[in-house]
């Protein structure tokens, strides 16, 4: 199987800052883009945080939610500014692939706690929960300043933070299940702000892989 990444760099080495010494001299096999090969995790952090996208995603975790890799990893795909954890401060880093190296995470105790910090950035929190009620994800114009609030997997949405949220967005679905992963759902609602607010790569919109 082809190896992931690239080997040990030619010398003599780029006059670069960003540059890891360690991973010039042996390679770099992480799972990162091309452009951050060789770089430090605090440069390629420093890149991304110069061009983030200006939404949040929330995440309850009262049941020490397994899904919070998940999220994590999509939000780091989706180049979200933060991912907000709420109850548990412990959660599987597992299904997070190491991209939290590279995202901003933060915790809050309780709903409460988010409240505050979202009325102190002045940021409309929108729930992602198929309840009666909520509107289709699909057909909303979403805030770009916003944060998404997802349940955890099975019951969703508490009833606190359905009495926080300004709005309740579903994802429309066609098959017998009564829901879908949380982990999927939240890339499909991340996916959903980007199809709205991102600014697509001129090779994407040509159809370039």
């Amino acid at each position: 199987m082809d190896e992931v990444g690239v080997g040990p760099h030619p010398e003599p080495w780029p006059d670069d800052d960003r540059l890891d010494p360690e991973l010039l001299a042996v390679g770099d096999r992480r799972n990162v883009v091309d452009r951050y090969r060789y770089w430090t995790v605090d440069a390629i952090v420093a890149d991304l945080d110069s061009r983030r996208h200006p939404f949040h995603v929330a995440i309850e975790n009262w049941e020490h939610d397994m899904n919070i890799g998940t999220v994590v990893r999509n939000a780091n795909a989706f180049l979200v500014s933060g991912v907000h954890i709420v109850g548990r401060r412990r959660w599987n880093r597992r299904g997070a692939m190491v991209t939290d190296r590279y995202q901003h995470v933060f915790h809050h105790p309780d709903i409460g706690d988010l409240l505050e910090w979202v009325a102190g950035e002045g940021l409309p929190l929108i729930g992602i929960d198929n309840l009666p009620g909520s509107v289709p994800i699909e057909g909303v114009d979403l805030p770009e300043r916003c944060v998404l609030l997802f349940g955890q997997e099975g019951p969703g949405l508490s009833d606190a933070a359905r009495d926080a949220v300004s709005m309740v967005c579903s994802i429309s679905q066609f098959g017998s299940t009564r829901s879908i992963n949380a982990g999927v759902a939240s890339g499909i609602a991340m996916h959903a702000w980007i199809r709205q607010h991102a600014t697509w790569p001129s090779s994407r919109l040509a159809g370039s892989p």
